[in-house]
């Protein structure tokens, strides 16, 4: 079996990753990232960020965030532990599932991440408490390049599985999506 598996979503680009570990009786070897591989599916640029995420409670919210051009961002992220809702939508502008969205859960347990290409928003509902993510960026955080999706926009229609028991003022203050919203060119 492969260290790592890649398997396509119904959403073109937007990847799941399976991290096989190798066990043994003193635990296991698990591999998190190779540039060889992740370059054969298009991720081939370097990464440039890597951040930590701690969410205290179940029903969380944070999201859902994205980065204009020419700050777009791939972005691998990862469940160390917990558990969560990884929900990724397409914001792409000529792209046939605009606006659509996919999401997967996350586990220190199933240890799988999701690849999300430039040109989405992203965000997680935890769905345990005490859960810790980390991300890999391709870009750098740049403040005003900063864009969001507000994760109870109607228009988008997520489905979180849990009642929002926390989502910040911030995430709580961005803008539903305007009936002129183009999408991003990407």
């Amino acid at each position: 079996m492969a260290q790592l598996e890649f398997m396509q979503t119904p959403i073109a680009e937007l990847t799941v990753v399976q991290r096989n570990p190798i066990e043994d009786a003193r635990g296991f070897f698990s591999r998190f990232y190779c540039a060889n591989a992740f370059a054969a599916l298009g991720f081939g640029k370097q990464i440039q960020q890597i951040n930590h995420t701690y969410t205290v409670l179940a029903g969380a919210v944070r999201g859902m965030h994205f980065q204009y051009p020419p700050y777009a961002e791939v972005k691998l992220v990862s469940c160390l532990r917990g558990e969560i809702f990884d929900v990724a939508v397409d914001l792409r502008r000529d792209s046939p599932t605009f606006l659509q969205w996919h999401a997967e859960i996350l586990s220190a347990s199933n240890r799988r991440s999701m690849l999300i290409p430039e040109g989405f928003a992203h965000g997680f509902q935890t769905l345990a408490a005490d859960c810790e993510l980390i991300y890999l960026h391709t870009a750098p955080y740049v403040k005003a390049a900063e864009g969001a999706l507000n994760a109870t926009d109607k228009r988008l229609n997520i489905k979180w599985p849990l009642a929002i028991t926390e989502i910040s003022d911030r995430d709580r203050s961005h803008p539903m999506i305007s009936a002129d919203f183009k999408g991003l060119a990407v």
